[in-house]
């Protein structure tokens, strides 16, 4: 009986197109992480290792500026991801555990449809609907526009978490005579966890390394770390952007990791 099964790793040119493609993605962020460490001030010239350029990050004239950005994203992002966390789960407990009811696919397309939509619409759309309500733009525009287009991805975590989660665990709880909020506080929720958590930390970093949205809604004065970047880029690029751009890669790899492990060992269990 003939296999259906293939080895994609066969095919003639698949390990070239792997090496080009890794090296597309990759090569910029280790060139930035590596001139980030350079003793010089200039950005193509090396001069050997230092640390001198991260010391800058938290005591160089413009420490002030970035520390009240990063501050800001962190703060934005923290807030952002938990609201959206706890709207993607109550979401998903309404699309999964509901049955079926009417609206049911059109609910789930405008939950994912900020995924499909680009940025850049997104965020002209934001701006628009903003200033047509007078809303003055601040950090609460960023926050409102960040819960927004976060939503969706927390959601798609906990969904799949709850999809594999038979719904016998609560019918027994309910003929023990539990309620309906003692079967989903104490039944679900703890089943439900390993997404949940994994569907915030997906929130946090892309909360956390937004431009586009943010830079559109943010009012005058105020910055994020990556609209901050950005506007010292403008300047000219530093060897101290680099290591800020270093930082914040690193949070971000920290975040994708722990999902990542979250995820893993939910698979095991």
């Amino acid at each position: 009986m003939p296999s259906n099964s293939f080895d994609i790793k066969s095919y003639r040119g698949f390990q070239a197109i792997t090496i080009l493609c890794l090296i597309i993605l990759y090569a910029p962020l280790i060139v930035v992480m590596i001139y980030s460490f350079n003793a010089s001030k200039s950005i193509t010239v090396w001069e050997g290792l230092s640390l001198r350029w991260y010391a800058d990050v938290f005591t160089g004239p413009e420490s002030g500026k970035f520390k009240l950005a990063a501050w800001n994203s962190f703060l934005i992002a923290t807030i952002a991801a938990t609201v959206a966390t706890t709207i993607a789960t109550l979401a998903a407990t309404g699309m999964i555990r509901a049955g079926k009811f009417r609206l049911r696919n059109l609910s789930y397309g405008l939950i994912s449809l900020p995924l499909m939509v680009p940025e850049i619409v997104t965020a002209v759309a934001t701006l628009i609907f903003f200033n047509a309500i007078a809303f003055e733009r601040g950090l609460m525009t960023i926050l409102l526009a960040h819960i927004a287009f976060c939503i969706p991805f927390a959601y798609l975590p906990i969904s799949a978490r709850m999809q594999g989660i038979e719904d016998s665990y609560e019918q027994a709880a309910l003929d023990l005579y539990a309620t309906k909020r003692q079967a989903f506080t104490k039944i679900l929720m703890p089943l439900m966890m390993p997404g949940i958590i994994s569907g915030f930390l997906l929130a946090f970093i892309v909360s956390l390394d937004d431009f586009i949205i943010t830079n559109f809604v943010k009012g005058a004065g105020v910055e994020t770390l990556p609209t901050a970047i950005f506007g010292a880029v403008k300047q000219g690029i530093k060897p101290n952007i680099m290591a800020i751009s270093t930082m914040l890669l690193g949070v971000s790899v920290v975040m994708v990791t722990i999902s990542y492990f979250i995820s893993k060992k939910d698979q095991k269990s």
